[in-house]
């Protein structure tokens, strides 16, 4: 497949996905009353990382800065959520740990590829 995104040789873009898919396995072991709450939430907000970043790329700079800021705010948001699930028992300290430092790097990582965005007068 020679005819990628460029999005999909974005290292952040790859390990949002690499997020996405822990989560998953994550909240699939919570209660299944969560499934329409707390769950899809959390499912959601990580799944934002990386469509924001894809999304981002089809623009212009200027507005690829924004799609990162939506991403970067989807990370904030998982960092948040994160307590909830920790207080609930629904993972334990090392789950949360583990995830929080992962959405950190992610949203430092977003932050880089941010100010590696110079933007001109036209763009």
């Amino acid at each position: 497949m020679d005819n990628k995104f460029r999005f999909e040789d974005l290292n952040v873009y790859q390990e949002a996905l690499r997020f996405v898919d822990s989560i998953y396995s994550l909240t699939s072991k919570w209660p299944k009353d969560e499934i329409f709450g707390l769950t899809n939430q959390f499912r959601r907000a990580s799944v934002s990382i990386a469509l924001n970043i894809a999304e981002g790329t089809s623009r212009t700079k200027r507005n690829f800065r924004h799609f990162l800021d939506l991403s970067k705010g989807s990370c904030f948001e998982c960092a948040a959520i994160l307590s909830i699930p920790r207080s609930r028992k629904y993972i334990n300290q090392e789950d949360f740990d583990s995830h929080y430092d992962w959405v950190n790097k992610l949203a430092r990582m977003i932050s880089k590829l941010k100010t590696s965005l110079r933007i001109t007068n036209n763009e």
